[in-house]
């Protein structure tokens, strides 16, 4: 007689466990056991809870290879799904054996779990093992399938939240987590955004330009409440210090480079800017020694806006021109608001009337702003992890390496790019009232994807691409740096460990498969991109899997956890109602706030952007994998040591922010999710 014990967990979030008949059998390369029904004194299957149970066998069942798990209703009772986290099972010959499960598991289905050392496909030796396989990615590829979201995009799941109840379930479970502690913000917001707007109209404080004025301290206390706005930027914005340090460490780091030349068609002079210079140089001076620096949005020219009240809104496609000055300070010295230079558009200057200057800087951010929504938000970081999701579920097994590796930073990514798509870029949706309105967005997509390169996706790469490795006070890049560095050396040491040689990732077809599906479906076959097509080395391999990485967790940290913070609408608007200007001198307060948007967009707007900064009791940050799916103690540890190096980087940034008048919080570690959740 031989003894397996099954130490078995089930879930710990809510409804997670079960009253129904829970049956497993165990099958090893000499046998199986039999079906045996898992039952002990009281309620078995409670969340978090784990019970012990015995298998007996006539005999040892040799390797253990499967372990096939059932689960059958329990009287009449109505079905409840069952999420059933890990078994480790001990054999008769004293193996421990990790078979990690994770998922939910309804009645009359038949789950089959994977245990022990991760394995390639090469490597199968067993033909059950080998037949598992197959069938598991058959099943896979017919539960994840692809969709053209919108010609010339990157595919996405064919995935909508009313697919099938399961499915429902976890969704609905991960959406209140997010919403469990500000279920009435939206109310709050309506309600208290009323009261400010109509104080700052009355008191024309909106861009402090009238007489002086009373502080709005006591106005703002709703502020503090619900940290609708940091005060620093609603009393910071108009400043052009402030202006250029956000295209440094604001929301949207990876739009501006260093400036050797100016385009033909931002006819700059000396005698415009020499005054905003140091005294004694000039324009070609100090782009000699690399102080000037250039935001030049031709991808968004020619693109229709959305028409608003039957009439066309305006999208200005412009150029600013940044001058890093002495006191190390980006300050912008000169804008023009479309392509094409001429006598209606003409460069505007800090030296112009303040309200000009303002509306200028104002019609620059709105193009950036939708940038960073549809393009550095949306689709670098959402729609490039949902390619790699999608074809890390279609293509890579359970047992599989990168499968372990990667899927916790999958976590919740297909179902809120559903939510996404379904709310945010609805017909009513926030991003669809923006002044290019959802056919706009899409082109901009499309434009953007097309010129998209894969060094462009890699930090250190797009850093030095754009001449930006020195210029000072770039938090972003200084943080992100060391993510990367880390990131790389903790999947160096995972990869080269399944990984020892190159001819073992040429052997790999799973592997090659699942590159070639997102080169395919992510990148659209454009070769140009520089993106690969298939792996011939190890080190290719280190390289895209730290880009996922990165792109998942740091990146979309970066670009989206401070939307909320430089969100007053005046600073950042995704609508302007007024076109821009055409001549100089004929603004005024009530031009700029006749631009702006009315209160009920305005609400939608900073509604989404609370939402997506928000933070929630389910939230998982980089580095943490609750979920053990490494049965390889050397694995463990890598994760052990992964996390060491993201808390000492963690304790480096929060001294450093110590020192800063505005500091720079959404690359530290504790800061960032292990996945793209919102």
């Amino acid at each position: 007689m031989a003894e397996y014990k099954l130490e078995l967990t089930t879930g710990d979030m809510q409804y997670a466990g079960t009253l129904d008949h829970i049956f497993v059998t165990l099958f090893g390369n000499e046998g199986q056991s039999e079906r045996t029904e898992l039952n002990n004194f009281g309620i078995d299957f409670t969340a978090g809870k784990v019970r012990t149970y015995t298998i007996k066998t006539k005999s040892s069942l040799g390797k253990l290879l499967l372990v096939k798990v059932e689960k059958d209703p329990y009287f009449v009772f109505p079905e409840d799904e069952w999420y059933c986290s890990k078994m480790v099972v001990t054999t008769p010959e004293g193996d421990v054996i990790l078979f990690p499960c994770y998922r939910w598991i309804s009645r009359g289905e038949l789950v089959e779990l994977r245990g022990g050392r991760a394995m390639k496909v090469f490597e199968e030796e067993h033909p059950l093992l080998a037949d598992h396989r197959k069938k598991e990615l058959t099943l896979r590829k017919s539960l994840y399938q692809w969709k053209i979201m919108s010609e010339g995009l990157l595919h996405v799941s064919s995935f909508k939240m009313s697919d099938n109840k399961l499915s429902v379930i976890y969704f609905e479970h991960y959406f209140l987590s997010i919403h469990e502690n500000h279920i009435f913000c939206p109310m709050q917001i309506v309600q208290n955004y009323f009261q400010l707007f109509f104080e700052l109209l009355n008191q024309f404080a909106i861009v402090g330009l009238s007489k002086p004025q009373k502080h709005l301290s006591n106005d703002r206390t709703f502020y503090k409440k619900i940290v609708f706005l940091p005060e620093y930027v609603t009393e910071h914005w108009k400043d052009d210090d402030f202006y250029g340090y956000q295209f440094l460490n604001g929301i949207n780091p990876n739009v501006i480079k260093r400036c050797s030349e100016l385009p033909p068609n931002f006819p700059v002079t000396e005698e415009m800017v020499k005054q905003f210079l140091e005294k004694g140089s000039s324009l070609q001076k100090e782009m000699e020694k690399g102080n000037i620096f250039l935001y030049d949005q031709t991808k968004m020219d020619g693109i229709p806006p959305r028409t608003n009240n039957g009439e066309p809104l305006h999208v200005t496609a412009g150029l600013c021109l940044f001058y890093l000055n002495p006191e190390n300070k980006l300050m912008p010295i000169a804008i023009q608001l479309h392509q094409q230079p001429s006598e209606q558009n003409p460069i505007f200057l800090p030296s112009d009337t303040e309200t000009d200057w303002l509306l200028a800087k104002m019609y620059i951010k709105n193009a950036d702003y939708m940038d960073h929504e549809a393009v550095h938000h949306l689709m670098r970081t959402h729609l490039v992890a949902e390619a790699c999701a999608v074809a890390t579920f279609r293509n890579l097994p359970v047992i599989h390496p990168l499968y372990k590796l990667l899927i916790s930073h999958f976590r919740y990514t297909i179902f809120i790019n559903s939510a996404a798509r379904e709310k945010l870029l609805g017909p009513d949706g926030p991003l669809s009232i923006s002044s290019l309105g959802y056919e706009g967005l899409m082109e901009l997509m499309r434009r953007s994807l097309s010129e998209m390169t894969y060094s462009s996706l890699c930090l250190p790469e797009n850093i030095a691409a754009r001449g930006l490795e020195s210029i000072p006070n770039f938090y972003y890049r200084d943080d992100g740096l060391k993510l990367w560095n880390i990131t790389a050396s903790f999947v160096k040491s995972v990869v080269e460990y399944y990984y020892p040689s190159d001819s073992e990732v040429g052997k790999d077809t799973e592997l090659q498969d699942w590159i070639n599906e997102i080169f395919t479906r992510c990148i659209l076959g454009n070769t140009a991109s520089g993106f690969p097509s298939c792996f011939n080395t190890v080190e290719e391999v280190i390289r895209f899997v730290t880009m996922v990485i990165f792109t998942v967790t740091a990146q979309h940290a970066a670009v989206n956890n401070g939307q909320f913070d430089y969100g007053w609408m005046p600073n950042n608007s995704l609508l302007l109602l007024k076109p821009p200007p055409t001549t100089k001198g004929q603004s005024s307060m009530k031009t700029i706030l006749e631009t702006l948007p009315n209160i009920g967009d305005t609400v939608k707007i900073q509604a989404m952007e609370w939402m997506l900064s928000t933070n929630y009791t389910d939230k998982v940050p980089m580095g943490a994998y609750p979920e053990e799916r490494f049965h390889e103690p050397a694995l463990k540890q890598m994760i052990k040591d992964f996390q060491a190096e993201l808390s000492y980087l963690s304790e480096e940034i929060t001294a450093r922010n110590l020192q800063l008048e505005v500091p720079y919080t959404y690359l530290n570690p504790t800061q960032i999710e292990n996945s793209i959740t919102i």
